[in-house]
């Protein structure tokens, strides 16, 4: 029924809805469904392309059997914002793009609620809790994020640990990706001196090997710019509100 949890007639019927190009809003009209319903089935159980009805109702009915009572968790925790179901969506939403980027399903979860969070930090437990694993997968999911220079660890005023993403480690992650580039530019340049200089295959390489450069030089003039204007325009708004604070009026 409207309102209740979604059944296996509603789930093929978002099947059909999908296979028929319809959008997210017009399935859940015809289900008399709000749209962050439908929204959060499908991307909960392999997006618009890999949606299929019983596997979702199957899915569904397993993760209600093992789900037990959730712990209470801290208010900094709590999605913020108007509609909660619409943040939960948009989580799930965030979650698919980062895996079909290539980022694993747990990590891309982490990276989301590390993100979605005002202090933009989080702790080991803290995400357990926030995430319903285990703190050993947390573990590993940071392990694999530290790796790509997308989170960087510190330790706050309780001496715990905590991860955090910030501006920062964009640039960061930008330039680790320049010196992945480098390196697959240097590999590429030595297989043309073992195959033979002239060769179809050494060839290949070395335009292989002109390509990245180009695209290594060309990320890591762009990543220095982004950050040099970014860090300006931030310099700026802060002296605006510095002004601010001291006109008449103003503070006291």
């Amino acid at each position: 029924m409207p309102g209740g949890r979604l059944t296996r007639k509603d789930r093929q019927q978002i099947a059909l809805g999908l296979a028929d190009g319809l959008a997210y809003a017009e399935i859940a009209r015809g289900l008399g469904r709000p749209t962050s319903t439908v929204t959060r089935e499908v991307m909960r159980n392999g997006g618009p392309l890999a949606y299929r009805a019983d596997l979702a109702h199957r899915a569904t009915e397993q993760r209600a059997h093992r789900r037990r009572p959730a712990p209470s968790r801290e208010p900094a925790l709590r999605p913020r914002g108007g509609d909660i179901e619409a943040v939960r969506a948009y989580e799930e939403l965030f979650t698919t793009v980062m895996m079909q980027s290539g980022m694993p399903r747990m990590m891309a979860r982490v990276m989301v609620a590390l993100l979605m969070t005002d202090a933009g930090s989080l702790t080991a437990s803290e995400l357990a809790q926030r995430l319903q694993v285990s703190p050993a997968t947390i573990s590993k999911s940071i392990a694999f994020l530290e790796s790509q220079a997308l989170v960087r660890r510190e330790r706050d005023e309780r001496r715990r640990e905590r991860y955090v993403v910030d501006d920062d480690l964009w640039y960061q992650s930008m330039i680790a990706s320049v010196h992945s580039l480098v390196q697959q530019v240097e590999v590429a340049r030595q297989g043309v001196d073992v195959l033979g200089p002239g060769t179809p295959a050494a060839v290949r390489l070395e335009n292989v090997a002109r390509f990245l450069d180009f695209v290594a030089e060309s990320l890591a003039r762009a990543a220095e710019q982004a950050r040099e204007v970014l860090s300006t325009e931030a310099a700026g708004t802060d002296m605006d509100d510095d002004d601010t604070a001291s006109e008449p009026g103003h503070g006291k």
